[in-house]
C-alpha cells in the first residue's frame, strides 16, 4: 500500500516562491498569474515564512478603489511591507517524513500548505488539494 510512502511522491518540487523584501503588488500578481493560494517566502533558499492569498485580502483596500488594480497595488505597497502579512514562523515537514505524517498535521491545523524542507532548505510544498489527489489515486 502506498500510505507509507515519502512526501517527496506529492509535493511541488521547487515551488513558486517569493522573497523577502518583494512588493506586495510583485506578490498579488503572482498568486493572481498562478492562481495559487500559498507562497513560501524565501531568502535566498532559506525558508523565512509563508504568505496566503488570504493574508493578503485581509491588507486589501479593493473596494475603496473599484476596478483600478493600479491604485490598489500602489497603496499597498506603500502601506505594508511582506513581512507585515506573512507568517514568519510556519509549520514545516521534513522531506524524509511520509505522507501520513502530512496529512495529520494538514488535518489537525487551520492551513492548508506545508512548506518541504531539507533542513532549512525549501526543497517542495504539499497542499490540502494535493493530499486529496493522492487519495483519489487510491480509489
Amino acid at each position: 500500500m502506498r500510505k507509507n510512502q515519502s512526501i517527496s511522491h506529492i509535493m511541488t518540487a521547487a515551488p513558486i516562491t517569493v522573497h523577502h523584501g518583494e512588493p506586495i503588488s510583485q506578490i498579488r500578481r503572482i498568486f493572481q498569474e498562478h492562481r495559487l493560494h500559498h507562497l513560501p517566502v524565501v531568502n535566498g533558499d532559506e525558508l523565512v515564512g509563508m504568505i496566503s492569498w488570504t493574508d493578503l485580502m485581509r491588507f486589501s483596500y479593493g473596494d475603496a478603489f473599484g476596478e483600478d488594480t493600479r491604485a490598489v497595488d500602489a497603496t499597498l505597497d506603500h502601506t505594508h511591507k511582506l513581512e507585515d502579512l506573512m507568517s514568519t514562523s510556519p509549520v514545516t515537514i521534513d522531506v524524509n517524513a511520509g505522507i501520513r505524517d502530512a496529512a495529520q498535521i494538514l488535518a489537525d491545523a487551520d492551513f492548508h500548505a506545508l512548506p518541504v524542507v531539507d533542513g532549512k532548505k525549501l526543497v517542495g510544498i504539499v497542499t490540502s488539494r494535493d493530499l486529496i489527489r493522492f487519495l483519489l489515486d487510491l480509489f
